[in-house]
Formats: C-alpha cells, structure tokens, sequence
C-alpha cells in the first residue's frame, strides 16, 4: 500500500479496500470498449501470445544498465532503515532530507532480500549486511508488536509501534515472511540468521487467519477484529496462501488453496488469469517462489503473468490515441501517486481516470516475462525522461504530458524493481527462497507439479 505519510488514519482506505470498492462498483463500465474482456472456458492461449515469452539472454550493455539499477535500489534500503530497528521507510522525498518515521512491513521484507543480492554482488561487505540482517530479525523477534505472530501494516521506523491505526495485515506480513526466510538461506552458516527466521516465520498462527473460512482475511485490528474483505480472487495474495500451506507448526488446509477464483480474462486474443485490479498482482508472489516450468490443476502462473503483461502493453499501446506519450518505449500503469494523489489505475479492463501517468515499477516487476519489452520501456525512461531518475532509481511515477513528476520513491516498487531485476539476471532470489522447505512445502500441498511447456 502506498501514501503519503499524514497525521491520523481517519479516513484511510487501503489499496486492497480500494480494489474491493471497485470490484462492485459494475467494472463492465469502465472496460475499454475497443477491446473486449470475456470469461473463457479454458486457458489456451492463441498462438499471437505464445510470442509473448521472455527474450532471452541479456545483452552486456542490458546487464550492465540492470548492475547500475539494482547498485541505486539498494542504496533506498540501506539509507532508508532505522539505524536501532532495521524497518524500512515506506516512502522518501528525493529531493529533500526525508526524516518521516513510518515504515512499512513489506518494506523490510524487500529490504531483507536487498540486503542478500547486495552481498552477493559486492555491493556490501558480508559482515555488513549480516549485522544489518541480524539487527533486523533480532527487533522483528524480540520488539516488534504482532497479533498471532503477524505484523502490522504500517510501524514508526524508530520503535516499531503501530502507527495510523493500521491493520494486522495477511499479506504485507507474507512479504516479510518472503524476505526474511530468504536470509535465512543466504546467511545459513550464521546460525541466529538462520534462528530467528526460522521462529519468526513458526510464530505466525495461520490456523487463526483460517480459523472459519477457507477465504483469508485482509487482516485485523484491535478495534473491529478481522476486516469484512477476503483474499477470493487471483492477486499478489498467493504468496500468503503458499506460505500457509508450507507451516509445520500452523499450517492451512489444503483446500484453501482451491478456494479463492480464478477469473479468466481474454484481451486482443490473449487469455490469461486476472482479476480487476493493477498489473502488480500479477509480479509480488513471483518475485521469490519459482513457478517456471511448474502447474497446479488451474494453471502455469509464470506463463500467465507473461500473457497477462503482454495484454497490458497491447493496453498501453490501445492508449496512445488518448495520450500519445505511450508507446513500444513508454507503457506501464500500476497503483501510483499522480500529479492529483494517489490513484489505483491500470488494465486491462480500465481502471481509475487515466491520465498519461507513467508508473516505471510497472513495466520493471515483469523483466522476467517480457525481457526485451521491459528492457526498451526502462531504458527509454532514463535516457529520455531524467528527471524521473533518482539516487534510488526509477521516482514512482512521471507524466510527460502534464510534465509532472514525482519526488518520492516507495519501497515496494523499489523493491519489485530489484529483485525482478536481479531474477532475470541469475535467478537468485528464486533460487535462494526455494531452498526453504516450507516454500517447498506449500507448493507441494497446492498440488504443484513440474512439467515442460
């Protein structure tokens, strides 16, 4: 979830409020009525999407440019986390000193991975980023409120202490969860790394989360008890239903797993599992489980982010009569400030008042699905459009049309950024995560199996 730090929650509607809000608000129409989404009987894509598949290798100058990228990335981690808790802050102003203390849960999650890709580029020393790691999971163990074992959205990066009123929240604690058991296996040889991991994640009661429906909650407050919303349809939730499969001590049923609805979309002859929501659905769980050459009974999930960011490009590109900024070389909408606040946009079908914003995030979470096209968007972006360049990276969003851009940077997109970054590079971070038994485990109980394509 991203916003601007402000002094009360009152009033606080979350991105996953936002999407449920509009998911009843009729989307038929908002659909873009030059291109038609449909519910299919099957997921067969036509042979015009079979050419939507990752473009192999990257060039010397690509990796090169990807090097630079991730370098800036980490540098948001590292200079954005509290010197006594490790937490990382949610957002930052590049253009001025940010001294903001909320930080953000799934923030550090990333920041946890960042720190494992920094050591194994050198961009770190190792004893550096173990510290850094062990500060981290000794707060997360010993300081930091939980509910249950899960975390709270939003805490004060200086204390830990709930901030805004926010919810014990499902799946911004799964992405923590994603990170930490990622140093688990980078630093396995420094045994309290590998301890306080390995309790922090046992600790998470997902039996409670699960405890009369098959449909997880949002999250919880102290104030209501469990949001009135549930994780029923395909999105970035996941992650949190395969982490909840693979638990020893607190595991869900397995027939969660089949619970929640696969939605099929077809969009300029490509069908793909979707839902009503932002492109990022489709990149925040594949950042670290591996689900290349792998299917359940539903599906292949990588194949399906692939057609499904090849139906958001072919959206952009639909677009350019209303705003001719996009382009083969410019495209990508996700949740993103805006030069009027946040907006929850993107498509296919269309979401939220368009408006030629650009969002760099969006294109970058899919380096590994469509490579080459991503690589195009990213790099035109830096060469043509400086200002939405930062010591951190890509700004969160630019409009050239309004000539507007952003002066903050958020540590999710950062994040997606990074590590989808250092994925298609060498796999790492899949290859890292996977090797933890409950990441195995929960894709073997969601009736994962390997097959060839």
């Amino acid at each position: 979830m991203r916003m601007k730090e402000k002094r009360s929650f009152e009033g606080y509607i979350s991105r996953r409020d936002l999407l449920q809000q509009l998911g009843g608000l009729g989307l038929g129409s908002l659909m873009n009525r030059g291109k038609i989404l449909s519910l299919f009987p099957a997921l067969e894509p036509p042979p015009s999407a079979q050419q939507a598949t990752p473009a192999g290798a990257l060039s010397a100058d690509d990796d090169a440019f990807l090097d630079e990228l991730e370098k800036l990335n980490f540098q948001y981690f590292w200079d954005q986390a509290g010197p006594q808790t490790g937490l990382v802050r949610d957002r930052c102003n590049v253009s001025k000193n940010d001294n903001s203390v909320v930080a953000s849960i799934a923030a550090t999650g990333f920041g946890l991975t960042a720190l494992c890709i920094a050591e194994q580029r050198g961009f770190i020393t190792t004893a550096d980023a173990r510290d850094r790691a062990l500060l981290t999971l000794r707060f997360l163990w010993k300081k930091m409120p939980t509910h249950r074992g899960f975390f709270y959205h939003f805490a004060d990066i200086n204390t830990g202490e709930r901030v805004w009123d926010s919810e014990v929240s499902s799946v911004d604690t799964s992405i923590l969860l994603c990170g930490l058991l990622t140093c688990r296996r980078h630093f396995e040889e420094h045994s309290e790394v590998s301890f306080l991991a390995y309790e922090i994640f046992n600790r998470v009661d997902w039996s409670w989360l699960s405890e009369d429906t098959s449909l997880l909650p949002h999250g919880w407050t102290p104030e209501f008890g469990f949001l009135p919303y549930r994780w029923d349809y395909y999105s970035e939730m996941m992650m949190i239903y395969l982490l909840g499969l693979g638990s020893l001590p607190h595991p869900l049923p397995a027939q969660a797993w089949n619970a929640w609805k696969r939605t099929k979309f077809e969009y300029d002859g490509i069908r793909y599992i979707g839902s009503f929501a932002p492109l990022f659905v489709h990149q925040y769980s594949q950042a670290w489980f591996d689900f290349r050459n792998k299917r359940d009974q539903y599906a292949d999930y990588f194949e399906n982010s692939i057609f499904a960011t090849d139906a958001h490009r072919r959206f952009c590109l639909e677009l350019h009569k209303q705003f001719p900024d996009y382009g083969d070389d410019l495209w990508g909408i996700s949740a993103s400030d805006s030069h009027q606040g946040y907006v929850i946009w993107g498509g296919p079908p269309m979401m939220g008042p368009i408006d030629g914003t650009v969002v760099p995030s969006a294109a970058a979470g899919s380096l590994p699905f469509m490579t080459q096209p991503v690589m195009r968007v990213l790099r035109n972006i830096k060469e043509k459009y400086p200002k939405a360049w930062s010591r951190y990276g890509f700004v969160n969003a630019f409009n050239p049309l309004k000539n507007w851009y952003d002066t903050d940077t958020l540590g999710i997109d950062v994040g997606i950024t990074m590590l989808m970054a250092e994925n298609v590079r060498t796999s790492f971070v899949w290859n890292t995560f996977m090797k933890n038994q409950e990441a195995q485990r929960g894709m073997q109980r969601a009736g994962f199996q390997k097959y060839k394509p």
